[in-house]
């Protein structure tokens, strides 16, 4: 499992817009929350994918990625790895070109299918993190 390079990231984080956001929750004391609240501050558009909410961060919340309109440049995911599977089905059928998943989110057959699928993966690191990082 080879994630992008840093300057890769840089890229990425640079060109993209939309975040749709797998799991986030609409409790502050919630990483998914402080993270999305973060990245929604830095400019990004994020739009909350959870079947169980109905807004986070002043954004009406989707149930699954297939109902979101327009483009999504990144598919952020705050899930547990047991569930990588299924969101990388939901994914595919998406035209999201990157699939992110959080801090200890990880399966390596999940990377290779979505790679092999001519897409980007980037497993077990924090998008905010990373955006800091790319910033300095």
């Amino acid at each position: 499992m080879n994630n992008p390079s840093r300057e890769q990231i840089k890229e990425i984080l640079d060109t993209s817009k939309r975040i749709a956001v797998i799991g986030l929750s609409d409790d502050p004391s919630r990483t998914s929350y402080g993270v999305s609240e973060a990245m929604q501050a830095s400019g990004y558009e994020i739009i909350p994918v959870n079947p169980m909410i109905k807004e986070a961060l002043g954004v009406k919340a989707v149930k699954s990625l297939s109902e979101i309109e327009g483009k999504i440049d990144i598919v952020n995911v705050f899930r547990r790895s047991v569930f990588l599977p299924e969101l990388a089905e939901d994914f595919l059928k998406s035209d999201a070109p990157v699939f992110w998943t959080q801090l200890g989110v990880m399966d390596e057959e999940v990377f290779r299918k979505i790679e092999s699928a001519g897409r980007t993966v980037i497993m077990d690191r924090c998008i905010k993190v990373e955006h800091s990082l790319t910033r300095s």
